[in-house]
């Protein structure tokens, strides 16, 4: 029996304010290509401001899918986003179109490469409980459980909990999907750092706090969307406890943590081909079209 032939897919990964999503509009115009977001925070409405959403005349120059498809305090797991964006893969490629991926939420993109066979959930309640406590404290349970910790992160606090939560099993991983081409967005560290700064600021100017302000009245300090980045560290401003300019610094310096542990995760995958920016883009498409089987 042959195998059913699989459709190709690009993807296109970096750190945040690395570039990667103005290069996935251009490579999209050039390849006739529709894009997927494999974010963790732009999947939630009424978070746009502090999450660099595409905007709507982005939007409206190239189709994007998976924005907007959870509520700013709603579910939504690695195992759901591969679930819609397998769908989405499978719908845009029936159109003759080439699915582009592109992200820097490495769980949301390995779980769609590598076929990753998530767990279920843990309870919402109880892992808020383990949410109120100490890293130091939850180190000391994994421990007393006789979990081994591996290469998780030990100031993920949240990577910590599904530990627990697990028990210590981890979702099971498949080889590489077939037809799959996977490059890179590589900065300067200096020059990130400097994009990062240029970044907040215009979102400051383009008006978060208000944006932050509404999300707190509608929803509270427990919405899920509020613990992202860009969105956490305004809590002592509204509290009146911290500037403007203190609360400025804290999103720059917890974008940059971003970054790090973006660049980390990303290090392990030896399959990403990496282009330093400024990319040149006739040379991403020559290199785009020889590897993928359209």
């Amino acid at each position: 029996m042959v195998a059913a032939k699989v459709g190709p897919l690009l993807v296109i990964v970096g750190e945040t304010a690395s570039g990667k999503s103005a290069l996935a509009l251009e490579l999209a115009q050039k390849l006739d290509g529709e894009i997927i977001c494999a974010d963790s925070w732009t999947v939630r409405r009424e978070v746009n401001i502090g999450t660099a959403k595409p905007s709507s005349a982005e939007q409206k120059m190239v189709p994007h899918h998976l924005l907007d498809v959870a509520g700013p305090d709603e579910d939504f797991t690695a195992a759901v986003f591969k679930r819609l964006a397998n769908d989405a893969i499978e719908e845009i490629s029936s159109r003759g179109k080439l699915p582009i991926m592109v992200g820097g939420t490495g769980l949301y993109i390995d779980g769609v490469l590598f076929d990753y066979g998530f767990l279920a959930e843990g309870d919402r309640e109880e892992r808020e409980k383990w949410n109120s406590l100490s890293i130091a404290t939850l180190l000391q349970k994994i421990d007393d459980l006789g979990i081994k910790l591996g290469d998780v992160d030990t100031r993920n606090k949240r990577r910590l909990i599904r530990l627990i939560e697990t028990n210590g099993t981890r979702p099971t991983k498949q080889a590489l999907r077939k037809n799959t081409y996977i490059i890179g967005v590589k900065n300067d560290p200096d020059v990130l750092k400097e994009r990062i700064e240029k970044r907040v600021d215009a979102m400051l100017a383009a008006g978060l706090e208000d944006e932050v302000k509404d999300l707190v009245e509608r929803h509270g300090w427990d919405c899920e969307a509020l613990k992202g980045v860009g969105y956490a560290q305004w809590k002592d401003y509204f509290l009146g406890t911290q500037s403007l300019d203190e609360t400025r610094a804290k999103i720059i310096s917890a974008t940059n943590d971003l970054a790090k542990r973006q660049r980390t995760w990303f290090k392990r995958n030896k399959s990403i081909q990496w282009f330093s920016a400024p990319v040149n883009v006739a040379e991403v498409v020559d290199s785009v079209t020889t590897h993928l089987d359209k």
